[in-house]
């Protein structure tokens, strides 16, 4: 009987084939990661350094002082612009916040109803539409308003603007925290006869509240250091910080401008970095 040939088995892929490729270990990886950063975050540290320069030159070093800081906080002008901003970012924030915290809890603690994805998306609308499309809207927008109603709400149109271009922002930590979080504690409140205020005030509110603190404190750094928008939208006399100190670029760079900027930056880490330290808590 001639000899039966018997199929080859498949031959499982080595350990080797199968382990994933490690971009870090790329020949040229670290190198090139490193000339990125270094472009990305080498003027802003040049710009923090000659804000405590000791002349008006933004080119040579004379030494060191803390005056341009000084007289940042004695100008007027700044003072106002800066008032503005906080007004601005705080209505924006307080209304965002609310708005998001209510769309997280339809699109994550309900059943699945017809139009939830469209829904999401339009949510998540304003992260990817250009922000000069936005704007332009915007602006288009609040002048159709006037022309046929005759209604300006002066810097009320920034604080609605700026509401809408952060609830997205203020959204996506507050939706996280509740994807995160356990519903069989909500559901045991209810089989203990709460009602859904009740457990949504007792229960669910204190756990998604570091979710809720991270996507507030985000939605004010994005308001508070908004340009593209408010550029457009400001009417006379609502100048916000980040205009400011574009207005006082054209009467050329100095050290009084660095220092500025330098707060603006200071402010803005420190924002972002407690919703970093707030979004990663855990219950």
């Amino acid at each position: 009987m001639a000899d039966q040939v018997l199929p080859t088995p498949a031959v499982a892929p080595s350990r080797a084939s199968r382990r994933r490729v490690d971009l870090r270990r790329q020949p040229g990886f670290g190198t090139l990661a490193f000339f990125c950063i270094a472009f990305l975050y080498a003027p802003i540290f040049i710009l923090v350094a000659y804000s405590f320069n000791d002349t008006r030159s933004v080119s040579q070093w004379s030494g060191f002082t803390l005056d341009w800081y000084g007289k940042v906080f004695e100008n007027s002008e700044m003072k106002e612009a800066a008032w503005n901003s906080i007004q601005i970012a705080g209505f924006a924030t307080v209304v965002a916040t609310i708005i998001a915290t209510m769309a997280a809890l339809a699109t994550t603690r309900t059943r699945p109803w017809r139009g939830q994805t469209a829904a999401y998306m339009t949510i998540n609308m304003p992260l990817m539409v250009p922000e000069i499309v936005t704007a332009i809207a915007t602006l288009i927008f609040f002048a159709l308003i006037f022309n046929t109603l005759g209604l300006n709400f002066g810097i009320g149109n920034l604080m609605i603007a700026h509401t809408v271009f952060c609830i997205p922002f203020a959204y996506m930590p507050i939706r996280a925290r509740l994807e995160d979080m356990d519903k069989t504690l909500e559901q045991a409140a209810a089989d203990l006869y709460a009602t859904p205020w009740q457990t949504f005030r007792r229960v669910t509110l204190p756990l998604m509240m570091p979710g809720v603190t991270a996507g507030a404190t985000l939605a004010f750094v994005v308001s508070f250091d908004d340009f593209t928008i408010t550029v457009l939208l400001a009417g006379p006399g609502q100048s916000t910080l980040p205009i400011y100190i574009w207005t006082s670029l054209r009467r050329g760079i100095s050290p009084e401008i660095n220092a500025m900027s330098s707060l603006l930056l200071l402010v803005s880490v420190l924002l972002v970095t407690v919703s970093f330290i707030i979004g990663r808590r855990r219950k």
